[in-house]
């Protein structure tokens, strides 16, 4: 067994990618969303890996509120 906590990565980064998933119950039945996207990051500039992580955590959890939002909106009708 080696002991990894001395060695310092060396890679780098280069695509990151967030899954969300959510249930809603609508009267008797349950119903699941679930959104996932994948970005490359560009070699060519800085990133801010904490940032883009962020930013693409918010995107995937808001398209998945909009969808059970969409689901709850098409059974108020």
């Amino acid at each position: 067994m080696s002991n990894t906590s001395s060695y310092e990565s060396k890679a780098k980064i280069s695509t990151i990618r967030a899954t969300s998933r959510a249930s809603v119950k609508v009267r008797d039945n349950f119903y699941t969303v679930e959104y996932c996207e994948e970005r490359t990051l560009p070699t060519d500039i800085e990133c801010d890996i904490e940032q883009e992580r962020e930013l693409l955590w918010n995107t995937v959890n808001d398209e998945v509120d909009r969808q059970i939002e969409d689901i709850l909106k098409s059974f108020a009708k």
